[in-house]
């Protein structure tokens, strides 16, 4: 009962801190340079926001996903999107070990959708990824290319089609998701229409399903840290923006990265060094601008599977020596960088 009562207030207090940085900063929609972003014009449904433990537990393990009023034509352009994507992305080549990268923005505020296009192109480049590449996404408000949208479905259909195409041998998933995080998993919200949340239970039993073994997961979110013991393994590397029990910042819709996507994605993993030297540092860099705002320190995590060397020197022996410059507005500029 006392472990019930604790994890009731912990997810009480998860969904205040979402509803804050989701109410009253986000307009109907966001205009940055072209393309209108799809932003919430209200917060969570009730239905999630007043969930009992148990059913929030049970619905984030059933990966859980609800939408409604969804307009027939945009389904219909959001499906042709995705066949189009899935059926571009390249087989693997015998005899090497190839990555497939997936960076998926499941919160349509545009700040998420900036931070996975980025992160795809950051993450291909150092692991040698051309053709093997897929971003889900809503608009990021920059006029950029249309993707398909993030949802817990695409998702969902994005891993199985990867699968189909790699060797579970030898080939690996690079995975990229940025939302906002509950204690019980990674949330999906899109604009009005679409929510639901994703337990590391519900992940794992995904990958366990689609025979998808060899794994760098790198999931940006509150309380994302409760995704290292549910995903980690011998041949997995698990890294997390935050502890199990910890909000992470830079959410904000006008930002272009949040804090852990700008100081692991867009600086450390832009420079020749080893994975773990670079979380290194992008956590100690993270550590100093939470400082800066007087925030409780996020604490992001890494697990490093003992066996998962054995794909990731192959990757990293490939990675390219010269480093490329971080883009677009630093995430710490944003004094109201709120938790997710």
């Amino acid at each position: 009962m006392t472990d019930a009562l604790g994890l009731l207030a912990l997810i009480r207090a998860a969904f205040f801190f979402t509803l804050v940085c989701l109410a009253g900063v986000n307009p109907v929609s966001a205009q940055t340079g072209g393309e209108e972003a799809i932003s919430h014009t209200r917060p969570l449904p009730s239905f999630l926001s007043r969930v009992q433990p148990h059913e929030a537990v049970l619905g984030a393990n059933a990966g859980t996903e609800f939408a409604y009023d969804i307009d027939p034509e945009q389904a219909l352009a959001d499906h042709r999107r995705l066949s189009a994507a899935l059926a571009e992305l390249a087989p693997q080549e015998p005899g090497t070990v190839d990555a497939y990268i997936l960076s998926i923005a499941l919160d349509s505020d545009p700040v998420f959708g900036r931070e996975a296009r980025e992160a795809a192109r950051v993450l291909a480049r150092r692991y040698g990824a051309e053709g093997r590449v897929l971003t889900l996404a809503a608009p990021d408000g920059n006029g950029g290319e249309s993707l398909p949208h993030g949802s817990l479905t695409s998702l969902t259909i994005a891993l199985a089609r990867i699968a189909e195409l790699m060797d579970p041998v030898e080939d690996v998933l690079v995975l990229y998701v940025t939302s906002h995080g509950l204690p019980t998993g990674i949330v999906y919200y899109y604009g009005d229409q679409g929510y639901g949340t994703m337990s590391p239970l519900r992940l794992s039993n995904l990958l366990g399903e689609l025979r998808i073994v060899n794994r760098l997961l790198i999931m940006n979110a509150c309380f994302s840290g409760t995704f290292v013991r549910g995903l980690s393994s011998p041949t997995s590397i698990v890294v997390t923006a935050a502890a199990a029990d910890r909000s992470s910042f830079g959410c904000s819709p006008t930002n272009d990265w949040t804090y852990f996507g700008d100081a692991f994605v867009n600086r450390s993993l832009r420079r020749p060094q080893p994975l773990a030297a670079a979380f290194d540092q992008a956590r100690t860099k993270i550590a100093q601008w939470e400082a800066g705002i007087a925030m409780t320190p996020s604490e992001p995590q890494i697990d490093i599977g003992r066996q998962a060397a054995n794909w990731l020197d192959a990757l990293e022996g490939r990675m390219p020596q010269t480093a490329t410059a971080p883009v677009g507005r630093p995430a710490n500029e944003d004094a109201r960088s709120a938790s997710r």
